[in-house]
């Protein structure tokens, strides 16, 4: 952002009001706020569904304060019900690098052995748990 012309200060600035924001957004004990609200805000309901495992969660509500730009680009979910919290597959370890870093070797591990350019690409840009259609669902289905 600085090559870009933003002044230190400002960068500063607007994280620490994200980060700030971040505690608002991840309570349990707000429901719904007012429908002005919840059509331009990253509100706690949109949040949950963010975090949510449940298939019609995934890939869902990335704003950080504005969820406008999620409406904007289809990735805008409605909480229905109270998510299913976690990942799409088991953590099988305590390991904070494993953690941060262990799904992209799954990733880089998946593209290496793919045939065919389009496969690889579907590694990389699809959804959690993607598999090509005439495979089983291998070593984390």
């Amino acid at each position: 952002m600085p090559l870009l012309g933003f002044a230190p200060w400002t960068i500063y600035i607007a994280f620490s009001v994200n980060l700030v924001y971040q505690f608002f957004i991840h309570t349990e004990t707000v429901d719904k706020l007012p429908r002005a609200v919840e059509l331009v805000m990253n509100t706690p309901s949109h949040h949950r569904v963010h975090h949510g495992n449940d298939p019609e969660y995934l890939d869902k509500n990335y704003g950080g304060i504005l969820i406008v730009w999620d409406r904007l680009f289809g990735t805008f979910a409605e909480e229905r019900h109270r998510p299913r919290y976690g990942l799409t597959t088991p953590v099988d370890t305590h390991n904070v690098f494993r953690l941060q870093y262990g799904e992209y070797a799954n990733m880089i591990a998946d593209v290496r052995a793919a045939r065919g350019l389009r496969v690889k690409l579907g590694h990389v840009f699809g959804p959690p748990g993607w598999r090509p259609a005439d495979t089983p669902c291998g070593r984390r289905g």
